[in-house]
């Protein structure tokens, strides 16, 4: 586990091509090629998207291997588990929504690899709102997440509530079961 409260790595995470670089490297090490490949991207920006990842030690080379006369760096998280602490103040460059969506893909991957939740404890839901609607649920999330942080007890396990409430894409359809 690392906890990333510095403004430097805080940056670093909050872009999305390295968020999502983050996100492939927890799965395993991978080379520079490779997450080429997977996100669709020249090698170069890959590059240069991990050696900030590697400046802001997110990331460091776990093994190298010889490709005809070159060596090739194989890249790998420095912690499973990426703790993210918000700066105050927060530097002007530093974007709240970029951190914000990089802690729910983090909150997201650990359920998934969790293996869902059979007792329907979480998913995603996604329907239409009234401007009314959207003010009640928003001040209703706010009480529950006030209720959350109230019930702590340090004799307890560990939970995490992630949510968000925010306009989807318009282009994109609601799931089939979505009332």
């Amino acid at each position: 586990m690392l906890v990333v409260d510095e403004p430097e790595r805080l940056r670093a995470l909050g872009d999305a091509t390295r968020g999502r670089i983050i996100t492939l490297l927890n799965q395993r090490a991978a080379s520079t090629t490779e997450l080429a490949t997977t996100l669709d991207m020249p090698k170069g920006t890959v590059g240069h998207h991990l050696k900030v990842l590697e400046k802001a030690e997110l990331v460091r080379v776990v093994r190298t291997r010889k490709v005809r006369a070159l060596t090739e760096k194989y890249y790998g998280r420095v912690a499973r588990l990426f703790v993210l602490k918000s700066v105050d103040p927060a530097p002007d460059d530093l974007h709240g929504g970029a951190i914000t969506a990089l802690m729910l893909r983090q909150a997201a991957d650990e359920a998934l690899a969790t293996g869902g939740d059979p007792n329907g404890e979480s998913g995603i839901a996604r329907v239409r709102l009234t401007s009314a609607n959207i003010t009640r649920f928003q001040k209703r999330l706010a009480k529950l997440v006030a209720e959350f942080h109230g019930s702590a007890d340090s004799t307890g396990e560990l939970h995490t509530l992630a949510f968000a409430l925010f306009r989807s894409a318009a282009d994109l359809p609601p799931p089939a079961d979505d009332a």
